[in-house]
Parts: C-alpha cells; structure tokens; sequence
C-alpha cells in the first residue's frame, strides 16, 4: 500500500521544468491574421526573387478568372484556398512559382447591372451610346476586381496581386483579337445561318456552355398533316406529328420519318363518350402514324376503336402544311424525309421538321439537298412581321415583369389548328428544357446569321498539320493529368460530340470580331496590315476603338463601301479561353504552357474547354500540362446553397468569427474532388481539429523552450521511443511530398492531424511527460525527446504551412523571430537512416499491450478502487514472446503511464482484466507501493532513501540537487 509523502515545507515547482511560451492557447485568428498579412505584403515577391537566386524550377498555376461582378461567396473561397495550396506547396517544395490572379470582365451580367442602374435613372439602353456604355461597365468591374481581390487577400492567397490580369485591359483585348485573327486567317472561321440557342431575354445567341436545363412545363400538340402525294392521298389520310412547341409550326417544312419504324393506317371507327368536351377526331378520319405509338395516341385524341387498315411507307410522300387553308403563305409542300435522330419512343414516330428552330431539324433539311431557311422570329422573341396569321406575337416575353414567360404564341398556333380542323389533341408535359445559366429564363432555337469555328474541318497550319480542330482538341486531352482522373472522360465526351463552336454575340460590352467582311464574296477579309492596325488601336485605345473610329482608319488602301464592319462582340468563353496567350507568353519568368489549370467541374463544358479550343485551334495542343478540378460546395444537408433557402454562409461571415484558417483547414480536410459539404457543425468539428493541432504545437514551443544544438542527441543513441517518432517522421515525408505532388491536400491534413493526435500527444508526449518535467536537464531521455520534438516542429511548421500558414508563422516566428517568414523555407530532408520498421512493428505491440492495461484501470476507476494511473502498478500477463520481446529496454511503468509496472511471461490469473480483441494478454491491476514523491508524484519504495531531499525519488532528488547547484 502506498504511504503518504513525508510533511515538507519546501514548494519543488521551481524546479519542475514546466512548457513555457508565449504561443497563446486561444487562436483569436480574426486579430492575428491581418497582423500577419501585413507582414507577408510583398512576401510572394520575396519568394519568387529568393527561389529565382537558387535555380529552383518553375511552376506555372494559371488562374482561371472570376467573374468581376459581386463579393466573394463560399465557392470561390474553396477554390482560390485550393489554389494557395497549390502555390505554397510548391514554393515549399522548392520550386519558383509563377501565378498571377486574374478577372474575367466582359459579359451580359455586367451589361444587366448598368441596364438596371440607367433604369434608375429613367433611361434606356438605347439613350446612351456604345462608349458611354462600354465605360460604365469597364468602372463597374474595376470595382468588383478591388472588392474581389482584398477578399482573396483575406484569405491568405499568395500571388502577384500587383501585376494582376484583367480581360478587360486594354492589352488583353488587344490580345484577344489577336487570337481571333489566327482564326481568321487560318480559315477556321464561318458565318452560318443556322439555328442556335437564342436568349430574347439577353438579346443574343449562347453557346452550349452558357445554357443549363431545368423541368418545364410545355403544351403538346398532336397535328394532321394532310397528304397530298403518296398512295393515301385519295384516302384522305394525314400524318400526325407531336411537339411540345407549338410556336415553330409556322416554321415547319418537312416531317422526318424512320425507314426502321413500322407505320400503318388507323382508321377512326368510335370517339369515346360521356365527355364533357367535343373531341377533334371524328369517326372516318384516316391517321398515319408508327404502330408502337398507336395506343398513347387513341388516348390522347379520345378514341375509343379504330382499325390498322394498312401497312405505310412514307417515302416520297408528300403533305399539306396544317395552316394552308387558312393563309396562302401556308400554301407550300411539306415533305417526308428520312431522318437518323427519329425513333418511335415517344410522340408519333414522325418529327415535325422546322429547320429554324432545331439542330437535327436543320441537319435533316440539310442532307435532303434543301438550303433555304425561314427566318420566322426575330431577335426579340417575337414573329417577323411576314409570318400570316401570327406576325407580332411574342414567343417569348423579353422584358417587364413578365421577361422570360412564354408569350401568346402558343395559344394562337393552336386555335388556328383548330380552326382549320387539324389539330388532334392537346395535352401538358413536364419535361427538362434549356435555360440561360444567367437569366434563367428560357431560350429557343433561332436562325440567325453567326460566326461559327468550325470543328470538322481539317486545317492546314503548321500547327494543326492538316487535322481537325476536334481531332487536335481529343489529342490533347489525352496528352494531359486530370486530378481527378475522372475529369479525362467527362472533358473528351463534351469535345466529342460538341458542335461548331459559336463565337458570335449581339451585345456591347466584350472584345470584338474585329474584321471586315467583303459585301460581295461575304468572305472576311484577310490583310496581315489591316489585322496589325485593329490590334495596334485596341492596345492603346481598348476595344472602343473599334466601334468609335472609322473604317477607313483601319482600312487602310481598301474601298470601305466595299467592306461591312464587323461590330458583334466575342463568346466571353473565347475572352477567357484566350488568357494562356497574354497572361504566359510575353512575359518573364514564366512559361507556356502552364502546368497546372484548376476549376470547378463545371469548367469542362467551360474554362477547360474554351482554353484547350483556343489554344489547339491556334498551337495545336492544350494550354495546360494537367487539369484539377472541385466539386460544388453545399451545405450541411447536401443541398445547393440560396439565398432563399437562407442556408448560405458567406467566407467574409466565417473569417469575421473564427478566422480564415477555420476554412483553409476545412478546404484542406474534405475531399475536393466531390461535392463539399459546410455549415456551423461542420466548422465546429474542423475548429476543434484545429484546437488540437494548435495545442500540439504550443506544447511543443512550451517543451523545446531553451532548447539548443549543445543538447541535440545522435539518432542512434536515443531510446526507442524517440527512434519510433523518428521512423513516423519519415513516413510522413514521404507521404506529404507524395500528396502534394498529386495535389491531394486532404491526404496531408489528415494524416499530420492523425500524427499530432496520435503518435505524439497520445503516446510520445504522454510517456515523455513525466522525464520532460522531472529529469535532469543533461538526462540522456530528456535531451532525446527535446532533439525529436525540434525534429517534430521543424517538419510540423513547413509541412502544414501551405495549408495554415497563418498559425504556421505565428509558431515559427515565436521560437524563431529573427528567423524569417516560415513560408521562406523549403522541405528539409529527412535522413534515411530514420526509418526503423522494426520500431514501428515494436509500438504497435507496445500499444496493442498498453490499451488493456488502460481497459483495466479504467475499469478500476469506475469502481473507485483506483484514482489516477499513477496510484496503479498493473501486473501484465503475456503469453506471446514476440510482444514480451517487444518491451525489450522499455520500463513497462513509464509505457503504461503509472508508477510501477511488472511484464511476466504467461497466462493471467483468474479474474485478471483481458480484452476479447487483443487475445493473450491479462491484467492485474494492482496499487503502487511505496511513498508518492512531493516533486512527480509517483509512488514508489525508494521514496526518502536520498537524506538531502525525505520526500522525493531518488530520480527526483539528483535533479533537484543539479538545480539547487545551478541557482545557488
């Protein structure tokens, strides 16, 4: 049984060798955050000139740019962190890196927000002119860039803020156009008329890119086309067509058809009764359609019994337009023409075929050997004034309260089927339908005239070889690293399949096509002297000098009445596709092309894409060695963040209460390549995982205070416990270099958490405690441990300062503030001579052992037998004599953490505590013998055996007796 310690009258905690620092417990990272920032204010410079002096290699990250248009969100947080993760690392991993943020600035969002502040102001677009207007967006942006980027700021991202780009910078444009005219001359360019998405409510065609779908609820309509060719002619049949846009019968020219499907008669023979309206079908009528569709359409027309009469071929078949006997503008053929995008899944196995208003519409016309096009919509959304019965009447309503709902169109198309006796039946359907991804409005398909790249074309440049645009585009894609690998597929199955791309669009505020057209050949005109003046006044001048000086300024010796000026304004995709040329060529210290682009997964279909046609287009491969790309961040429920939904959480809010390194930590710990979650819970975990990396740091600045090279001790005379942290440390060198190479900063956090945890406040600091605090200061275990922990912070500060690399510094410069900026330094190297795996396979018996013993005092606790461990001195059973092997030199109390502890080879006695899982080994938890030491309060025999001090240990008393020496 243990005794009392002897009455003293002297206090020994001056002699306990106690942490000490001034490194704070609690964070407050929203005051020291700013303080730090202020001292990294030319710190990226600092860093390139430093890596510059060494030879390091350089590292290209080119910034996908924001849009300039509103305060940062969550999602550019997430993105512009995984960008400074990138940027640090690499700088950490010794090389020269070369990143300059940048902004996309052109664009209908832009020109929406000047339309609303001129609203305001009682005026109209159209009241100003194109430079005024142009300006007003140019100030716009250049405020939101200044909003933007102390936002970035904020968050710690390192760049060259200084020399940022803008695409709206006059050498931007000027570089824009540039990269415009190698497609001109190269000959990929063409003006199509040809249908495309088209957004009244934006006044302008998109691009595949800028359209996103969403359900919709669309009338159908099923309609007779009388035939008037073809075998059933005298029968008096008609073809009947389905389509949820009623609107584009007026622009209907043919009907597809399947040679593979199976069409019939149906003869109407009785219409359901006991309804309370007239159906349109009568008994008699003839109807041509697939026989797989037949069922769906008798329901729908209410019939009740028809007969299949006979089978139909519709070749050569030829059919009345519906409206015909309204309106002789109606008066013309309509065709059947065999088409491979018609099935017999849905519908009535025939495609009512408007040619201006749908891509395989069009294609169809095409492949029939067809060329004219109607033109029955005009850029408005409504009617051209030539189209009978309907001329006016608005499709889709561009403006107002009601911008963006479908107008009367529909309805009128209908009534006049009825009235002329062909429509069959009507019905609703809620389907997926595209929508502008800035308006959100619908869009339609509309011919109009464009400017097209052309995919298919084989191009004879130096560059491209004789290959198609898209064959060069899919080749480069496989040439390049996706991270993760699954953005490869996701990428090359947009390319595959994409149409031409369209660049063309009808508004004011963007770079130029800046060209002349030839009137006659209505070819562009292509003149080296006349593209060097265009790009010449847009360098000086920006892009308003295209639409405000004259042709013949440009022009040159060419006739201007000879030559139309080309005045729409370029696909932003092509603004922001075209960065690699003026952001990485022309510059020093940089290259082309770069090594890295990253952006969410929805810049495959965008950025990613936009770039790679660009730059395969004009240097026939991608701008970008590799690709990574992040999921969409969502809250706490996996649902799409809205202001609505009031489950938004703004970074600035975040920053405000908890400090930006709350959300570089969480951007380090979830797997970026999925969708993320983020809330109030979620940061409380990631500030708690934060709480202990922090504290295992103040720990170590606490331990090591003091600590200098005269104390260091050579790996192979440190105890084992010390070879085991060492042999962790290499490990984790491997592993963080390895993960920050493939650029998985989750697989850093992690395991350096886990370390911190686990391996050190667990185990390492746990067992070493009672030596740090209570042994000599020249105690071979206590300089061991002081030597690994110094190893531990050295690597712990640079291995975690790319991702919290404010806490980082704030711990460097406290044990080291003459030292420098912690993110100067560079990954030391880890010798190879500190893997141990036999230490590793050692602790792992070790621990297996120690958590019994732990299972057992704790049991002991709960029954108040025991109170501490150090009142304990546990007998442990083992039986196998690799684990009896393992404690090999190890004091069994000092791994156990009590004041005794006795190893003995063999089974327990009954009743002694064992644990299923860990089989072969028992535990006796006894109580310790002996006095409890005044100074570590351990328990033990020897306590008093020393006259100079009756209430220590032995251990105990030969250090207090070196510090009474040293203090007098």
């Amino acid at each position: 049984m243990a005794d009392d310690a002897a009455p003293t009258s002297r206090d020994y905690r001056e002699t306990v060798f106690l942490p000490d620092t001034p490194f704070p417990m609690r964070a407050g990272l929203p005051v020291k955050e700013p303080e730090i920032l202020a001292r990294w204010e030319d710190l990226y410079a600092r860093l390139r000139a430093e890596r510059q002096a060494r030879g390091a290699p350089l590292f290209v990250l080119h910034d996908g740019p924001p849009y300039a248009n509103g305060a940062i969100h969550i999602g550019h947080a997430l993105q512009k962190t995984l960008k400074d993760f990138v940027v640090r690392s690499r700088f950490a991993l010794g090389y020269d890196v070369d990143y300059v943020p940048g902004w996309d600035c052109h664009g209908l969002p832009i020109e929406w927000k000047i339309e609303e502040e001129l609203r305001a102001q009682g005026r109209r677009k159209e009241d100003v002119s194109k430079a005024e207007f142009r300006e007003r967006c140019r100030a716009y942006a250049a405020q939101w860039i200044e909003v933007q980027k102390a936002g970035f700021k904020r968050l710690g991202v390192l760049g060259d803020w200084d020399n940022r780009y803008a695409t709206m910078d006059y050498a931007s444009e000027a570089a824009i156009v540039a990269e415009f005219h190698k497609f001109v001359v190269s000959g990929q360019l063409y003006r199509g008329s040809k249908p495309v998405m088209w957004s009244p409510v934006e006044r302008t065609a998109l691009a595949d890119a800028e359209v996103e779908y969403h359900d919709h609820n669309s009338p159908t309509v099923w309609v007779k086309f009388p035939v008037v060719e073809g075998p059933q002619a005298a029968d008096h049949a008609s073809v009947v067509i389905w389509t949820t846009t009623p609107w584009t019968l007026p622009a209907n020219r043919a009907i597809a058809f399947s040679p593979e499907i199976a069409y019939a008669v149906y003869e109407v023979e009785a219409m359901e009764t006991g309804l309370d309206f007239e159906p349109w079908a009568k008994a008699g009528d003839r109807l041509i359609l697939a026989d797989a569709r037949a069922a769906d359409v008798a329901a729908a027309a209410k019939i009740a019994r028809w007969r299949r009469v006979e089978d139909v071929d519709p070749s050569g078949m030829v059919c009345r337009h519906p409206l015909a006997a309204l309106d002789d503008h109606y008066g013309f053929s309509v065709p059947l023409l065999s088409g491979d995008h018609v099935t017999d899944d849905a519908g009535t196995g025939f495609v009512h075929t408007a040619p201006g208003h749908g891509v395989d519409d069009y294609l169809v016309w095409l492949a029939h050997g067809h060329r004219e096009i109607p033109e029955t919509v005009d850029a408005d959304g409504a009617y051209l004034p030539h189209v009978a019965l309907f001329g006016g009447l608005k499709v889709l309503e561009p403006e107002g309260k009601t911008a963006g709902k479908f107008g009367p169109a529909n309805g009128a198309v209908m009534e006049k089927l009825v009235e002329a006796g062909n429509l069959l039946a009507r019905g609703r359907l809620e389907h997926s339908y595209p929508h502008s991804w800035r308006s959100k409005a619908p869009v339609i398909f509309r011919n109009t005239p464009q400017w097209f790249i052309r995919m298919d074309e084989a191009v004879d440049t130096p560059e491209l070889k004789g290959a198609t645009l898209r064959e060069t585009a899919l080749k480069a894609i496989a040439a390049t690293a996706f991270y993760p690998e699954a953005g490869r597929n996701r990428i090359r199955s947009m390319v595959e399949g994409r149409p031409d791309w369209l660049i063309s669009r009808q508004r004011a505020w963007g770079a130029p096509l800046a060209m002349f057209v030839d009137k006659e050949t209505h070819q562009p005109l292509v003149d080296p002297e006349v593209n060097r003046r265009i790009v010449a006044a847009i360098l000086t001048r920006g892009a308003d000098a295209w639409f405000t000086e004259p042709s013949e300024s440009f022009l040159g010796g060419h006739d201007p009445a000879r030559f139309e000026k080309v005045e729409d304004i370029l696909d932003v995709w092509f603004d922001s596709g075209s960065t690699h040329a003026f952001t990485l060529e022309g510059r020093e210290n940089t290259r082309w092309p770069a090594d890295l682009y990253l952006e969410g997964s929805d810049q495959h279909r965008g950025w990613f894409q936009s770039s790679l046609l660009e730059s395969a287009g004009t240097r026939g491969r991608a701008p970008y060695e590799a690709v990574m790309t992040h999921g969409f961040t969502v809250d706490e429920n996996g649902e799409k963040m809205s202001k609505s939904k009031g489950n938004t959480l703004e970074p600035d809010t975040v920053i405000r209460e908890s400090g930006a390194e709350i959300l570089r930590l969480w951007a380090a710990m979830v797997d970026y390549a999925e969708d993320q979650r983020i809330g109030k819970t979620i940061l409380a975990t990631t500030t708690d995982a934060y709480r202990k990396l922090r504290n295992t740091l103040r720990y170590l600045l606490g331990a090591l205070a003091g600590f200098s090279d005269a104390e260091r001790v050579e790996p192979a005379e440190m105890p084992p416990l010390e070879r085991y942290i060492l042999h962790r440390l290499h490990e984790l060198d491997g592993q963080v270099r390895e993960a920050y190479g493939r650029y998985s900063f989750q697989d850093v956090a992690r395991p350096l958490t886990e370390f911190c945890q686990t391996d050190l406040s667990a185990l390492f600091f746990d067992i070493r405690r009672d030596a740090l605090y209570c042994d000599p200061p020249d105690s071979l275990k206590r300089r061991a441990a002081r030597t690994v922990m110094d190893l531990v912070f050295e690597r712990l500060t640079i291995w975690l300062a790319p991702l919290i690399p404010f806490t980082m510094e704030e711990a460097w410069t406290t044990r080291f503030p003459e030292a420098g900026s912690n993110c100067l330094r560079i990954f030391p190297d880890t010798p190879a001579s500190w893997r141990h795996p036999a230490e590793a396979a050692r602790w792992a018996k070790v621990q297996a052992v120690t958590s019994v013993v732990m299972g057992a005092l704790e049991a002991e606790r709960r029954e108040k037998r025991l109170g501490g461990p150090l009142e304990a001195a546990p007998v442990v059973h083992v039986t196998d004599a690799d684990i009896l092997a393992a404690f090999e030199g190890l004091d069994p109390a000092e791994v156990f953490r009590t004041s005794q502890g006795t190893l003995m080879s063999g089974a327990g006695p009954q009743g002694a505590f064992a644990l299923a899982e860990i089989p072969g080994v028992w535990v006796e938890p006894r109580k310790a013998e002996g006095r409890k030491c005044a100074r570590s309060w351990r328990i033990l025999p020897e306590v008093g055996q020393d006259p100079r001090y009756p209430d220590l240990s032995l251990r105990d008393a030969e250090a207090v007796a070196a510090w009474d020496a040293g203090h007098g």
